[in-house]
C-alpha cells in the first residue's frame, strides 16, 4: 500500500483524517482561485458536481506538475442546495445567511477527490451526503454561531459534523468522512491496489 502522499491542500481536517487512516502527508496547499474557478463553471452552467470535481483535479493537478513521481491528493467540497452552490461565508454576516437559507432544508454536501502524478489525474472519485437542518429560530442560529470560532468557521464552512454542527440537524444520510471533506475508505482503496509507474 502507499503510505504517502502530497495532500494539496491546507485543511486540517483532511490532514487529520489521512493520519488516522496511517497515511503520512506532506502538505502543499494549491493555492487555486476557487470563486474565479468556480463563477467561470457556473456561466457554463456546471452542475455542482461537476464543480467540485473541476476544482479538486485542478488542485492535484497544478501540485503534482511540480512534484515529480508523487501522488498528489486534491479535493473539495461544495454544499448544495436545490442545484445551488453554497460558498464558504467570509464573514459572520454571511454564515448568518447561510444558515438562514440551510435553515429547515435538505442540501448535499458533495465531496470530490482526485489524485495526480506527474501533472495529470489518475484516479478521482465524488460522493454526496444528504443534510437536512432542523427549523431553529433566529436567536438558536446567532447562539450556535457565538458557539463557533472564526478558525472553525471559515475552515469547516458553517458547521462541523464532528462538533457542535451536529445538533443543527434532524437527519444525515451519508459517509461522514465525506461530509468532513475526504471519503477515506475510496481513497485507502485505491492506495492500496495502487502499483507504482512512470517513475
Amino acid at each position: 500500500m502507499v503510505n504517502e502522499i502530497v495532500l494539496a491542500s491546507k485543511s486540517e481536517v483532511r490532514k487529520k483524517i489521512l493520519e488516522e487512516n496511517q497515511i503520512k502527508c506532506v502538505v502543499e496547499p494549491s493555492n487555486v482561485d476557487e470563486e474565479s474557478v468556480k463563477d467561470s463553471l457556473l456561466k457554463e452552467n456546471a452542475t455542482p458536481e461537476i464543480i467540485s470535481k473541476n476544482l479538486a483535479e485542478l488542485k492535484a493537478n497544478k501540485i503534482s506538475q511540480k512534484r515529480n513521481g508523487d501522488l498528489v491528493l486534491g479535493a473539495d467540497s461544495v454544499i448544495d442546495l436545490k442545484g445551488k452552490i453554497i460558498s464558504k461565508p467570509a464573514d459572520r454576516k454571511e454564515a448568518l445567511n447561510i444558515l438562514r437559507n440551510l435553515n429547515g432544508q435538505t442540501h448535499h454536501l458533495i465531496s470530490s477527490v482526485c489524485i495526480s502524478q506527474n501533472g495529470s489525474m489518475i484516479w478521482n472519485y465524488t460522493d454526496k451526503a444528504s443534510l437536512t437542518m432542523k427549523q431553529m429560530k433566529e436567536d438558536e442560529l446567532i447562539s450556535y454561531l457565538a458557539k463557533i470560532s472564526d478558525e472553525a468557521l471559515y475552515a469547516y464552512n458553517v458547521y462541523q459534523i464532528e462538533g457542535e454542527g451536529r445538533s443543527l440537524f434532524s437527519k444525515i444520510k451519508g459517509d461522514e468522512d465525506t461530509i468532513m471533506g475526504l471519503p477515506i475508505k475510496k481513497i485507502k482503496e485505491y492506495l492500496n491496489n495502487y502499483k507504482w509507474k512512470n517513475i
